[in-house]
């Protein structure tokens, strides 16, 4: 070929042999989150699973995606980047447990104007504690460096979970009047609800850096708690038998995501003095102004996820969650009707 001294790809803005450093810097990070039915590690054309492996006779798949919204963009003006991955599983493998499957793997997708490869190196990693503390097994992802899409230092993530459960095993199933609301106390704000949290840290005059009035350290790192993860704790009570449906309480709050595990002519009512608002709400509520219905429907006001299990059987699965690690409250019970009632007062 004849020598010429053009534009290479590197002189536009994308550096290949960055890519590659990645993918060699995060494989030990990936290799840590291995389980049964991983058939390769990173860097082909597509990642393998072996279902069979993974102990399935008669599987079906279950698959979610999602991504950490505008708290992305705490991260990325503080510096703070190494738990934001911990969200991104966060957010898919808790909404796969709701249909009872058990997380298998995951595959991330990171993209930025510029490839930046300790900060990138930081986030990966932090998928992939997510991963390993959800028993899912982080197989591939994609690295896209795009100059001229994202102001310099940004980048935007989302997330591709896919689990499995044998077949005639999915939730909800058998949900029915009087069974008992059992709530799993959340890690703080979670992942939804941050172009208004941003909105009212604003307005209190706040930088990410100043304390938080709420708890001990800055805003910026209380604000940035990751998202909790409830995957092994509410397999082990679907395992034990009585649970008929899960919630993952993320946009919507209570008052919408209930409704979605509950079957036609079935609602929800909730005792709002079953549990104490977590400092980090009210101080949110009470700086923005927020009536409790708008707290309730934004927020997950300090329950991340919600179990309606069989009365007979909410003592024991309260005894084997609290076992677990979880914090949990009785919230209320399934009735007749639509939509989820309260009682009692938060705020």
């Amino acid at each position: 070929m004849t020598n010429k001294n053009g534009l290479t790809y590197a002189d536009a803005g994308v550096d290949i042999d960055a890519g590659n450093t990645l993918v060699e810097r995060i494989k030990p990070a990936a290799k840590r989150t291995a389980r049964p039915g991983v058939m390769a590690g990173l860097g082909g054309f597509g990642a393998l699973f072996d279902l069979k492996g993974a102990g399935y006779t008669d599987p079906v798949l279950v698959a979610a995606t999602d991504g950490v919204g505008t708290k992305l963009r705490i991260a990325i003006d503080t510096g703070n980047v190494d738990t934001i991955g911990i969200d991104l599983v966060a957010m898919c493998v808790n909404d796969l447990v709701c249909q009872g499957a058990e997380p298998l793997f995951f595959l991330d997708y990171f993209a930025t104007g510029k490839l930046e490869l300790d900060e990138a190196t930081r986030i990966i990693e932090g998928i992939a504690v997510g991963c390993a503390a959800s028993g899912c097994a982080l197989i591939g992802g994609e690295t896209a460096e795009m100059p001229g899409m994202y102001h310099e230092g940004d980048f935007d993530l989302a997330g591709f979970a896919v689990g499995a459960m044998e077949r005639d095993t999915e939730l909800p199933s058998g949900v029915q009047e009087s069974d008992v609301l059992l709530g799993l106390a959340s890690d703080g704000v979670h992942s939804n609800g941050y172009s208004l949290v941003r909105r009212i840290v604003n307005v209190s005059g706040l930088a990410w850096g100043d304390d938080a009035p709420f708890t001990d350290g800055t805003i910026g790192a209380a604000l940035l708690a990751p998202t909790r993860l409830y995957v092994k704790q509410a397999l082990a009570a679907v395992r034990a038998g009585g649970v008929h449906a899960l919630a993952h309480i993320t946009g919507g709050g209570l008052t919408e995501n209930l409704p979605r595990v509950l079957p036609d002519g079935l609602g929800a009512h909730i005792d709002l003095g079953a549990w104490d608002l977590p400092p980090v709400f009210r101080w949110l509520a009470e700086t923005g102004g927020m009536a409790e219905a708008e707290l309730l429907k934004t927020f997950n006001a300090g329950i991340g996820m919600v179990l309606a299990v069989d009365a007979g059987e909410a003592d024991a699965l309260t005894t084997l969650l609290t076992r677990e690690g979880e914090t949990v409250h009785r919230l209320g019970t399934v009735t007749s009707g639509e939509g989820v009632s309260y009682t009692g007062a938060l705020l």
